[in-house]
């Protein structure tokens, strides 16, 4: 799918006080940024950013960082930034093959994927965010009992993904292929992709991984 590019939403982004200018420059002391220790916990591809600006107005002893590639996408979460009060929340304008340039390692301690692009051909495989490439690219920056998070409603992505995790030499720790019918909904937060799919019918695949 096309994106369609948002005039001024570069600039929007180079101006705006939730994001992160030079974040390499944050390395191995983000906690200085947030002006705490809290746990740093980080969404790779988080879109319009609903799923964690909801957690992090439910969880204020957290810190998180949401991270997008498309300014056009990231402009529409700065528009919803800007009505809430979230001290414990930034943004990153980056791709995420510079995870371990921007993070230092175990200073991550949950990684979120929601709705990845599934990258269908064989040829692209390595661009999916849970291939083992990025698995060892998240290596780098979780602590050692830190964990990631995928959610997405392609069925071939996820059975990729249960095979593609342990290759990397990870752990799937829990599985569902029908998140909302399972125990694994416990305290659930939708992103905007999920609450379409499910509203069309589709069951939502979820899995917890560790090292």
């Amino acid at each position: 799918m096309r994106l369609r590019h948002i005039r001024g939403a570069e600039q929007a982004i180079a101006t705006s006080p939730y994001v992160i200018q030079q974040p390499q420059e944050y390395r191995g002391r983000f906690a200085q940024l947030f002006g705490n220790r809290n746990p740093l916990r980080i969404e790779v591809g988080m879109g319009k950013g609903r799923f964690i600006m909801e957690l992090a107005a439910r969880n204020p002893q957290v810190n998180y960082i949401g991270i997008e590639r498309y300014s056009s996408v990231l402009l529409r979460a700065l528009q919803k930034r800007e009505e809430l009060a979230l001290p414990n929340i930034y943004f990153l304008c980056e791709d995420a093959r510079l995870l371990a340039e921007i993070f230092a390692p175990g200073e991550v301690d949950r990684i979120y994927l929601n709705f990845s692009d599934p990258w269908p051909k064989d040829r692209h495989a390595k661009r999916r965010l849970t291939s083992p490439d990025f698995m060892r690219l998240y290596d780098q920056i979780l602590k050692p009992d830190g964990t990631v998070e995928f959610k997405t409603d392609n069925q071939d992505l996820f059975a990729y993904s249960l095979e593609s995790i342990p290759e990397a030499g990870w752990r799937v720790d829990a599985f569902t292929r029908d998140l909302h019918c399972s125990p694994m909904a416990e305290g659930n937060v939708m992103t905007e992709y999920e609450m379409r799919f499910s509203a069309a019918g589709n069951p939502i695949c979820k899995l917890v991984a560790s090292r």
